[in-house]
């Protein structure tokens, strides 16, 4: 169970990483594929930015945790992913549903629970002062 959780954090966390990638490097081409156009260098920017910050922290927190077994970076990558499944919540009463809506939120989701089971079932670091000098 533990060699399949840890496999599919790495395997999730790489595919974030690489999305987290495609924003860095191509803006306008990820951005559409989330259905947000770049509005001039400013919108290129907040993509490059923010886009490229959320899936490289979440996949990095996800790989971290797999690859050295730790639950604590998986918590991480679970309350960015439940805040953005949360924000698509929120879209659905308040605008409604779109195509294909419940892909991302289904993504999300997924995301959640693995990362979620994976802070529980992996052990976690102790904090002691020393940790802090």
């Amino acid at each position: 169970m533990r060699l399949i959780l840890t496999a599919l954090l790495f395997a999730g966390g790489l595919m974030f990483l690489f999305i987290g990638m495609g924003f860095l490097l191509d803006p306008a081409t990820a951005g559409a594929d989330f259905g947000v156009i770049p509005d001039g260098a400013m919108g290129r920017a907040s993509l490059r930015a923010d886009f490229t910050a959320f899936f490289v922290v979440a996949g990095g927190c996800m790989i971290w945790g797999a690859w050295k077994r730790k639950g604590d970076p998986l918590l991480v990558s679970a309350a960015l992913f439940g805040i953005a499944f949360i924000g698509r919540l929120v879209n659905l009463v308040s605008v409604g549903a779109y195509e294909n809506y419940w892909m991302p939120m289904l993504v999300e989701a997924i995301a959640v629970v693995l990362c979620l089971m994976g802070s529980r079932l992996l052990p976690h670091t102790a904090f002691t002062s020393q940790d802090a000098a």
